[in-house]
């Protein structure tokens, strides 16, 4: 058997930092065809002693938007009941000690949809089964966002089951208005608060009341964690334009705008999803912001051609005072019907390389060919670490 799946959860957290881009690209190179069969089983979170930690810095995985089937109106669950969508990036995704993702669509056996399209053609309704709730917490999840506009496709009654199946598999979430995630980790009280310009959501659009609840969670809380769902859709919105975006006539929000006011509010980390592609990194006051994570696995309903396909996992070392110290792209892309896999091409990194280069010029952000992160170095950019 491969090294690579050999590894358990302490020398994989150890790793992290001294030789993550290794493991990468060592386990990268078992996914490169369809026809790879070496999965890793997923490995248990945090059962490495307290010594082998990196004692000052704080390691978080993030990705974006993820149904892992729908059983509504028929069925379009993935082979083998959905066991592969995820398991070939779980050890990546449990190392992390904390792990993010954007659930679209609810978590429910039964009952009928609620949502009403303005245009029936571009109307998709997900209802993944309740037990594939244990695909995520294999994975790896800790924390999940249920702010999207298809957290509601069922109702607030759905969102509410996705809410009780997450609590009991110990992941926490938010996403309904006033629905706040609060945990701890090591040592630390961290909150989540999940946003969209969607009704029944914390709202992304009232920018005054979103610096308004920041500022509160900061006041109980060491760190505070912040994502949206926000911007257009598609291989068109692949750069921020830096206004107000509209979709289909709906306002998806003013994403630098709501970043930055999190920011400025006391938010520690930005992570963003909704576009279903690609886009740029900022450091904005020595925080980074995921402008979106573009689509992470989904299985049909869900256009996966090209740069829809990318499946970027955002690695993030911040210390324990919120700078960011440093970080990777690590690259997945979808491979229908395996799931998500590593991309030894490096296709998701590159891509927000790109976009940052052009997008936000002046961050002080270097990321290379292979997605790794640093702070450059130039008096001109300079940003202090932690002590």
């Amino acid at each position: 058997m491969s090294s690579c799946i050999r590894l358990n959860a302490m020398s994989l957290r150890y790793l992290f930092v001294i030789s993550l881009p290794l493991i990468i690209n060592a386990c990268a190179s078992m996914h490169q065809t369809p026809s790879s069969t070496l999965v890793p089983e997923p490995v248990a979170k945090h059962t490495e002693t307290s010594e082998i930690r990196t004692a000052r810095t704080l390691q978080i995985a993030a990705v974006g938007d993820i149904m892992l089937g729908t059983d509504f109106p028929d069925d379009r669950l993935p082979p083998e009941d959905g066991k592969q969508m995820l398991s070939a990036i779980a050890n990546l995704l449990n190392t992390a000690d904390i792990t993010f993702g954007n659930l679209e669509g609810v978590l429910l056996d039964d009952g009928e949809p609620v949502k009403r399209c303005h245009n029936p053609s571009l109307c998709y309704l997900f209802r993944t089964p309740s037990h594939y709730v244990k695909h995520l917490q294999q994975a790896g999840f800790d924390v999940m966002s249920l702010a999207n506009n298809h957290a509601r496709d069922f109702g607030e009654q759905g969102r509410s089951s996705s809410m009780q199946l997450l609590a009991e598999a110990s992941i926490q979430h938010s996403g309904r208005e006033g629905d706040i995630a609060s945990w701890e980790v090591q040592g630390l009280n961290i909150a989540l608060i999940a946003y969209a310009p969607f009704g029944g959501s914390n709202d992304m659009l009232d920018l005054n009341a979103v610096a308004h609840q920041v500022r509160q969670l900061k006041q109980s809380h060491d760190l505070v964690l912040v994502s949206f769902h926000g911007g257009a859709e598609g291989s068109k919105a692949l750069h921020v334009p830096f206004e107000q975006e509209l979709y289909y006539g709906e306002n998806r929000g003013d994403v630098v705008a709501f970043a930055h006011h999190a920011i400025d509010a006391g938010a520690d980390l930005i992570l963003g999803h909704g576009p279903h592609v690609p886009r740029a990194i900022e450091l904005y006051k020595q925080r980074l912001v995921a402008y979106s994570l573009g689509n992470f696995s989904t299985y049909r309903g869900f256009n996966i051609r090209d740069d829809n396909g990318l499946a970027p996992i955002l690695l993030v070392e911040m210390a324990k005072n919120g700078q960011f110290v440093r970080g990777q792209i690590v690259s997945a892309i979808q491979e229908r019907p395996m799931g998500t896999q590593l991309d030894p091409e490096h296709r998701a990194a590159r891509l927000i390389q790109s976009l940052t280069q052009i997008d936000f010029p002046d961050t002080p952000l270097d990321i290379d060919d292979d997605g790794h992160i640093s702070l450059r170095t130039s008096p001109a950019h300079a940003v202090s670490t932690p002590p």
